[in-house]
């Protein structure tokens, strides 16, 4: 049965590879992206299976606009996927307020707007999936990523907590956690670069030599695990994506569990 699904940022990268999959599999498609015309091939192609909607994630109206326009037009909502996102490259001490408030306003800021959008809908449906777009970096960090973290630790909080609230709705959440994949996620379009400070040249030298070693994964060997996930009955809460997501998160909760067990006296102590 053809499910209804609504993507936010689907003109590249994860996003459109997956709208360009779920299309060829028959189902109903909402791609909400800042520029349609990213997708006019699609629209020729899937004439009557592809909504596109015009859409700045950080606007909230505009948001719940777009939700309304979309379940006017296919009757329902089955799966709501924020993918809309950008990071951002710089040391804390190098971040400007704007580029804080930009950074949240879109990965933060623009998932919950559609997420209440659609509650409301996937509520009296009694079904729905949520799915966001986290990351790696939403449970570890690395430097000059902060930001960008910062970010994403928001939407894993912010994630967790809703599946809780929602599940007695028929309502089912899952973050998506991926790794280091070939997307254009260093590209102009995906990524903001703070004013450098000088100090700060030598982690910024490692940093990209690091990133231009790393074992990327293809965005295209996803689709079968986006597939998987939107048709599964029990979804996961987390699902990483990768095969060098697992060991990292895995060596960080372990020495993360290994201080806290060092500590743990001191910790019991502060009880009173």
């Amino acid at each position: 049965m053809a499910k209804t699904i609504f993507i936010t940022g689907a003109s590249r990268g994860f996003g459109r590879i997956w709208t360009e999959a779920f299309l060829q599999r028959g189902d109903h498609v909402v791609a909400a992206v800042r520029n349609p015309e990213t997708l006019q091939d699609l629209t020729k192609e899937f004439p009557s299976s592809l909504l596109v909607v015009k859409l700045d994630v950080t606007d909230k109206k505009a948001s719940f606009e777009a939700v309304e326009t979309a379940n006017n037009h296919f009757g329902r909502i089955d799966v709501l996927i924020n993918n809309a996102g950008y990071g951002h490259i710089g040391a804390v001490e190098e971040l400007k307020e704007q580029d804080v408030r930009v950074q949240f306003e879109t990965n933060v800021l623009g998932s919950l707007w559609t997420i209440q959008a659609v509650l409301p809908i996937m509520r009296n449906q009694n079904s729905g999936r949520i799915i966001q777009l986290s990351s790696a970096l939403g449970l570890n960090t690395v430097s000059l990523m902060g930001l960008y973290s910062a970010s994403k630790f928001a939407v894993e909080g912010l994630t967790e907590t809703l599946a809780g609230e929602v599940s007695g709705f028929g309502i089912k959440v899952t973050l998506l956690e991926p790794g280091g994949f070939s997307t254009d996620f260093f590209g102009t379009n995906s990524l903001a670069l703070s004013e450098s400070i000088t100090a700060y040249d030598g982690i910024r030298k490692a940093f990209y030599e690091q990133a231009n070693e790393q074992d990327s994964g293809k965005p295209e060997a996803t689709v079968k695990a986006i597939l998987s996930l939107v048709d599964a009955e029990n979804p996961p809460l987390r699902l990483l994506l990768g095969k060098t997501t697992y060991p990292w998160v895995k060596y960080t909760y372990e020495e993360r569990l290994k201080t806290w067990e060092s500590w743990q006296e001191v910790s019991v102590a502060a009880h009173g």
